[in-house]
């Protein structure tokens, strides 16, 4: 197993500058009132392709020779991945076939397609989404580029959070999402070696727990198929995200449904931006948690803003 280290990250960011924005930090008065905290937003839902997930993959596909990329790339993903790869493959010229359970949101199926890649359905299930997939590599013969459990991809996730601390200061937490893990390794690959007296909190859905259930074991415990809004942290942590995990998170917190739609809601009406429900997993734990943040200064990482207009979570 290959760890990647802080040069892979350096490298990655010089290699996929011309494909990516460095996405702007914002602030809510309304919401550090709120939480008693000053919070700092790294708005991945401005990224290219609406995701953080474009860096790792336009790093994975742009470090491929000429020779392994001649049969393009695959993957499996249950949405922002997928059309983040896609649209690298894009840029690069190369054919991308990705796997997407059939409950993917639309609006991320749309998107792969727009970018140019081809979609194959899966059930929703972990089982279902490696078994589809396998056949699929086996007939593209493709580079296969893992959502999350793929060096490459932890490495240009990383740059997010070296973006992050070039600008602002002083920051005494980042916080951010976690499902398999890949933003979760990026930011304690950078900030590990770039300011490790800050502390990396994770935060998950109580009703996709697995990560929060692993870190308190001491070992990986995976669930198959678990129900969330939060449709991007429905897979499980694998052994490169986990050794990261392990080794560098200070602590992972969980939050309800019904508390992440509401933080959701709120960063949509008071921030007046388009985020995921995976993204409000984070501001919904600093809300539920307000002693824990309180007087610190923190950094939120949005992962993205893929949403699909038509079935918003508060509207039933």
């Amino acid at each position: 197993m290959y760890i990647p280290t802080y040069d892979d990250m350096l490298a990655a960011h010089e290699r996929i500058k011309p494909y990516i924005h460095r996405t702007p930090v914002l602030t809510s008065s309304y919401l550090n009132s709120l939480t008693g905290a000053e919070l700092f937003f790294k708005c991945e839902n401005f990224q290219k392709a609406g995701a953080f997930k474009v860096r790792g993959a336009s790093n994975a596909v742009f470090g491929l020779s000429e020779e392994e990329a001649k049969n393009g790339v695959c993957t499996h993903s249950s949405g922002n991945h997928a059309l983040s790869l896609s649209y690298a493959a894009g840029r690069r010229g190369i054919p991308c076939n990705v796997v997407m359970p059939r409950t993917a949101p639309q609006a991320k199926k749309d998107a792969v397609r727009g970018y140019g890649g081809t979609i194959t359905e899966c059930e929703p299930s972990t089982t279902s989404r490696e078994e589809v997939f396998a056949s699929v590599q086996a007939r593209t013969g493709g580079n296969f580029v893992h959502p999350y459990n793929d060096p490459r991809v932890i490495a240009g996730q990383g740059t997010c959070s070296r973006e992050l601390m070039e600008q602002t200061d002083g920051l005494d937490m980042v916080i951010a999402p976690i499902g398999g893990g890949g933003m979760i390794s990026g930011t304690c690959l950078t900030l590990s070696h770039m300011a490790p007296e800050v502390q990396i909190i994770a935060a998950e859905p109580e009703q996709a727990d697995d990560a929060y259930r692993s870190f308190k074991a001491g070992h990986i415990i995976a669930d198959d198929a678990p129900n969330t809004v939060a449709d991007g942290l429905k897979v499980p942590l694998k052994d490169l995200t986990w050794h990261f995990v392990s080794n560098h998170v200070t602590d992972i917190l969980t939050a309800s449904e019904q508390e992440i739609i509401d933080a959701m809601k709120l960063t949509w009406q008071r921030m007046k931006i388009v985020i995921e429900a995976s993204c409000a997993v984070p501001l919904a734990t600093i809300i539920k948690n307000k002693d824990r943040f309180a007087g610190k200064r923190v950094g939120v990482i949005i992962t993205g803003g893929n949403v699909d207009l038509d079935k918003l979570p508060w509207i039933k």
